[in-house]
């Protein structure tokens, strides 16, 4: 299918600060997304102030850009206040044409400050089959999904099979990859706290690892860079945005991904333009780029343990010998004001430094001592930024045009109210979920099996197996449908659903909210939301209640004050994981220098495994998440199901004897 003019996607810049802001409307790009201060899943760009951000979104306005802000993490129940005072800011003073989010309870809070733009829920919302549009096509205030950037075009033409009308599509095309699928890592966050779906992810799947004394960083993808496969996505008018990642990233890289994505959109059957492209690309200091799996028939391995992968673009390495001054001679020449990184930020050695003069690709470059370690011979360094004098003109240009407000708007008075809820009296019950079908329940008073195509045959088709669980000793069987499910699975899953059902089974936990279109009378059932639904706050709970949810297991990201509010709070009754083998992430891919069930360790000693489950590889660390000691304590503030994860555990692996307590007493910054 041709798509007219008028039906050509946005070319979607992403600014992390004022410059790069400049720098996209200086490429021409359609749309700018950004975010703020606070409650932006990117905490360590710059980001800006809403007053900041009122100028340049009226400069932007002028000149036909739509401006987008990220509010996209998960919200804990003591900011929704500050969450709902921001977004009332944002609609009175900034005026932006869209907000992107993953905690469904922003969904209320522009219903109640009255936000006049639309909403894009993120990838980190997790929304990765088709079925799912027509539940969120209900919600009237979204209208366009961000799709995971794991899809093959023919996964993305699935989805887009099933987009209802007035629902658009957003697919990223260019930029960062994360080793686990979005809204499914939680790495950084049980290693120290530093929540990915917080926006302070710290990149530990960057870092170097050891398995079997080989080190090498296993987890550590290329950049994303569809380039002329672009011209793909034509195909689908679904898509309205081709999206750029990188709001970390220079002005440089914004003007040379926008200007190469823009010439590939709008000038692709021309060769020359073509070649332009692919060379401005070549050149917007990103990371070797791959095609990832967006061609379901040469789907590549974003792991290629050969290449570098440290962000910026590789100019030479370390050149020296032993008791002498490190040296360089880069493979290309620099400008004064380029900035250069030694190294991966988890070497000794690391360092940023500006060049003050011009370096001919023919010279060498000292590498004056820092007082650090010095760098080993063979260390790559990496080009992050450069301005250009064309670039910096256009820019300076821009800066002048920013309209002047030197009004600080008055703060907001936007409050809100939570009505206390009744806690139940109904006693609290301990559930433990296994992998393979279980046996017996144990000590605990419910059972849970993740659904598969295995425990379905082994319990449903077996009918002593299937009777155990009906016997009135046992409560009944509970299923878990997993935290991400791909297209290619969803007509698998919905015919598994439907024989449960036909089964009588009635108690499913679902891991991802949109996972309730599998059930026609969700209401006739008892449904809870799984912990990788990753909620916090009552107002979230509020919007999954109107989808018919019954019960919700709150995040396992928060800490103590977290949990023990909540339940006060929530208008559903509320679970938690108590104990079990959480995992570090949920991955599509796995190196193919990596083993599986076999221990890696990181510098700083951590340990864990990859485990094959399914469609997707789920890494644990080695030793479990066990806030036991603090039951009590949990009951009496209202959580009433306790969940207890049974994961199988290989032969070969030793777990260690740690707290587990995950962010209970830190909370969650």
């Amino acid at each position: 299918m041709n798509q007219t003019v008028s039906a050509l996607p946005q070319i979607l810049a992403p600014v992390g600060n004022r410059a790069s802001f400049l720098a996209a409307l200086a490429a021409g790009a359609d749309a700018v997304y950004c975010g703020l201060k606070l409650f932006s899943a990117r905490m360590e760009a710059k980001n800006f102030t809403p007053n900041e951000l009122a100028g340049l979104t009226d400069l932007a306005h002028s000149r036909g850009v739509q401006v987008y802000v990220t509010l996209n993490t998960l919200i804990k129940p003591d900011e929704l206040i500050p969450a709902g005072k921001i977004l009332d800011d944002l609609n009175r003073h900034v005026h932006p044409d869209g907000l992107i989010i993953q905690d469904l309870a922003m969904i209320a809070l522009a219903r109640q400050t009255g936000f006049s733009g639309n909403i894009h829920l993120s990838t980190l919302a997790n929304v990765s089959f088709g079925s799912a549009l027509s539940l969120i096509r209900q919600i009237p205030e979204v209208d366009r999904v961000v799709l995971p950037r794991e899809l093959s075009i023919d996964e993305i033409k699935a989805v887009a099979s099933h987009c209802p009308e007035g629902l658009g599509l957003e697919f990223f095309i260019h930029g960062a990859l994360c080793y686990g699928v979005s809204g499914r890592c939680y790495w950084s966050s049980f290693f120290g706290g530093k929540s990915g779906l917080r926006g302070r992810c710290v990149q530990p799947c960057r870092r170097l690892y050891t398995q079997e004394r080989t080190s090498n960083r296993f987890f550590s993808c290329q950049d994303l860079s569809l380039d002329i496969l672009v011209k793909v996505l034509r195909t689908v008018p679904e898509i309205k945005a081709w999206k750029i990642e990188g709001r970390k990233k220079s002005p440089h890289y914004v003007y040379y991904t926008v200007r190469a994505y823009q010439l590939l959109r709008d000038h692709g059957q021309d060769a020359h333009q073509r070649k332009e492209a692919i060379s401005l690309l070549s050149h917007a200091l990103g990371r070797t780029g791959t095609h990832y799996g967006f061609l379901s028939q040469r789907s590549r391995n974003p792991i290629q343990i050969d290449r570098q992968t440290g962000s910026g673009l590789c100019v030479g390495y370390i050149s020296a010998e032993p008791n002498t001054p490190s040296w360089f001679q880069p493979n290309q020449d620099l400008l004064a004001g380029d900035i250069l990184r030694v190294g991966y930020e988890d070497e000794p050695w690391h360092v940023s430094l500006k060049i003050s003069r011009p370096v001919p690709r023919t010279a060498r470059f000292p590498l004056a001592s820092s007082g650090k370690t010095p760098p080993q011979k063979g260390t790559p360094v990496f080009l992050t930024d450069r301005r250009e004098p064309e670039l910096i003109d256009k820019i300076s240009k821009l800066e002048s045009a920013v309209p002047l407000l030197s009004d600080v708007p008055p703060p907001s008075p936007f409050q809100i109210v939570l009505d206390r809820q009744h806690l139940s009296k109904a006693k609290a019950v301990d559930q433990r979920v296994f992998r393979t079908t279980p046996t017996s329940a144990g000590d605990a008073s419910e059972i849970g099996v993740w659904l598969s195509r295995k425990t379905v045959a082994d319990i449903v088709s077996n009918p002593e197996i299937g009777q155990s669980f009906q016997n009135p000793i046992h409560q009944q069987l509970w299923w878990w449908l997993p935290p991400v499910l791909w297209p290619t699975e969803e007509n698998d899953f919905q015919s598994f659903i439907d024989q449960l059902l036909l089964a009588g089974y009635r108690q499913f936990v679902l891991n991802a909210p949109w996972q309730i279109v599998f059930f026609q009378n969700p209401r006739k059932l008892s449904l809870w939301a799984g912990p990788f639904c990753n909620i916090g706050n009552p107002l979230a709970i509020r919007q999954i209640q109107s989808f018919g949810f019954s019960g919700v297991i709150v995040s396992p990201e928060l800490g103590k004050a977290d949990y023990l509010q909540i339940p006060r709070l929530s208008p559903l009754p509320v679970g938690m994981v108590l104990s079990g083998n959480w995992p570090l992430c949920i991955s599509r891919v796995l190196s193919d220098h990596l083993k599986p069930d076999t221990l890696f360790q990181s510098p700083k000693g951590e340990m864990a495994w990859a485990a094959s489950c399914d469609s997707n590889y789920w890494v644990y660390p080695n030793w479990k998440l066990d806030l036991t000691a603090f039951r009590k304590e949990l009951e009496d503030a209202g959580c009433r199901r306790f969940i207890h994860l049974m994961e199988p555990i290989p032969t070969s692996i030793q777990m260690k004897d740690r707290p587990g307590i995950w962010n209970w007493k830190i909370s969650l910054p």
